[in-house]
C-alpha cells in the first residue's frame, strides 16, 4: 500500500525561485470532483495528469490532514490526454518548481489560469512527527484547509475565492 505523508504550506514572497533547481509543467484534471468525495460516493479521487514530457494516474484516498493512501501510475501521454478529455470539473495548470533546503525537497506549486496568484508548497515526510527546518518563504500551514487541494482546485478555483478566504481568515 502507498502511503503518503505531506503537508501543505501557503507560500510568502518570491525568496524561493532563486532556489530552485528545477521546474515542470503540469496539466491535470480529475475523473470525479468535489461532490463525489463530499458525498461519500467515492473514496478516492482520480487524477490524470501530464508532467512535462510523462503522464501519469494517481488515486489518493479522501481523508484531510497529512497522511493519505496515494497510488501513482506511469502511463503514456496520449493515453493521458484522452482521459484528460473525460475529465470533470476545471483543469488544474501548474508550474511546479523543486527546491532543495536543509536536507528536505519541497515542491513549490505556481497556479495558473483560474487558480493564478495562489502558490502553495509541499514537502512529503517518512513520518508524521519528522521534524524539518522551514525556509523563510513559508507561510501558514494549510494541510488541512481542503480547499487548497487540487481537486478542490479544480471544482472552484482560487479565482472564485472571496476576500476573506483569499486572506485564510475563513477555514
Amino acid at each position: 500500500m502507498g502511503i503518503e505523508i505531506e503537508r501543505k504550506f501557503l507560500v510568502t514572497g518570491n525568496g524561493w525561485r532563486d532556489a530552485a533547481h528545477k521546474v515542470v509543467p503540469m496539466a491535470q484534471g480529475y475523473i470525479n470532483d468535489q461532490a463525489a468525495m463530499d458525498s461519500g460516493a467515492m473514496k478516492a479521487s482520480v487524477r490524470v495528469r501530464i508532467a512535462g514530457e510523462e503522464a501519469f494516474l494517481n488515486l489518493k484516498s479522501r481523508e484531510l490532514g497529512h497522511t493519505r493512501q496515494e497510488y501513482d501510475y506511469a502511463i503514456p501521454v496520449d493515453d493521458a490526454r484522452g482521459l484528460l478529455a473525460l475529465c470533470v470539473g476545471g483543469m488544474v495548470d501548474k508550474r511546479r518548481h523543486y527546491v532543495t533546503h536543509e536536507g528536505h525537497l519541497w515542491e513549490v506549486d505556481e497556479f495558473l489560469g483560474d487558480n493564478a496568484g495562489l502558490v502553495v508548497a509541499e514537502i512529503e515526510l517518512s513520518s508524521a512527527d519528522e521534524a524539518f527546518a522551514r525556509p523563510e518563504w513559508i507561510g501558514a500551514e494549510v494541510t488541512d484547509a481542503s480547499r487548497y487541494y487540487n481537486l478542490a482546485l479544480a471544482t472552484r478555483p482560487y479565482l472564485e475565492w472571496n476576500a476573506d478566504e483569499r486572506a485564510g481568515t475563513v477555514a
